[in-house]
């Protein structure tokens, strides 16, 4: 691929303006500073940089995000920072997209992508991709809203009762509970329809992948080849 159609590609601008970047000596091509706009470059294991920063060549952009509270999902905020500008800016030029969403006052794993096919897989509700959540309840949580929660709750506007895939009590007011749809303030409704209240919500895993240990609250990395492997062999 042509060095500045790959910078265009990867949201450092216009053609023109990747070209500008080339010619004054910013790029570099696995360690190596290229002033030539047009050479080809090969894209398997690349890691080029521009002003000293490394960026993998990516055909898409899938990122993982840890989420923090005061940020909307949404590339158009209405009251809040939009999670997006947590990102570089290249990564945004290049049109990425959370995958679902978690409302303003929920943390943890978000995921972030340009690639549309794989956006849809994991929000299509045929597939039933499992997300796990630790929730923070404001009374104590009982076996018996538990088994309320098992065997499904009636919501509002919901044609029939939903029911949570799995259900643990984690503390005297700490829930895990794994949905497999995605409606809206699913959980929030869940919980306050067996009679208890969210206080705080933290999304810890989509399908099989788990939020990394290592990430802070606003940080994000890379998902590997495995970790796209993962997510889409989910059911």
């Amino acid at each position: 691929m042509q060095l500045e159609r790959l910078l265009q590609k990867h949201g450092f601008g216009t053609r023109k303006g990747c070209r500008a970047l080339i010619r004054q000596e910013r790029v570099a091509v696995n360690g190596v500073v290229c002033d030539d706009p047009f050479a080809e470059i090969p894209t398997d294991d690349l890691v080029f940089s521009v002003d000293g920063v490394d960026w993998p060549y990516r055909e898409f952009a899938t990122v993982i995000l840890n989420k923090p509270a005061g940020y909307e999902c949404s590339r158009k905020p209405q009251h809040h920072p939009s999670v997006l500008e947590l990102l570089p800016v290249p990564l945004r030029e290049r049109g990425v997209q959370p995958i679902g969403r978690l409302d303003e006052d929920t943390t943890g794993l978000l995921l972030i992508t340009d690639d549309g096919q794989l956006n849809h897989q994991l929000s299509s509700a045929r597939r039933k991709v499992p997300k796990v959540y630790r929730v923070t309840t404001r009374h104590p949580v009982d076996e018996a809203q538990i088994a309320q929660l098992l065997a499904g709750v009636l919501l509002n506007d919901e044609p029939a009762p939903i029911a949570a895939a799995d259900a643990e009590i984690m503390g005297d007011r700490l829930l895990r509970l794994t949905i497999t749809e995605g409606k809206y303030h699913q959980v929030k409704r869940m919980v306050a329809a067996v009679g208890n209240r969210v206080d705080a919500l933290h999304r810890e895993a989509v399908g099989e992948l788990t939020l990394p240990g290592h990430l802070q609250p606003g940080e994000w990395c890379w998902l590997t080849p495995a970790d796209l492997d993962q997510l889409v062999k989910t059911k």
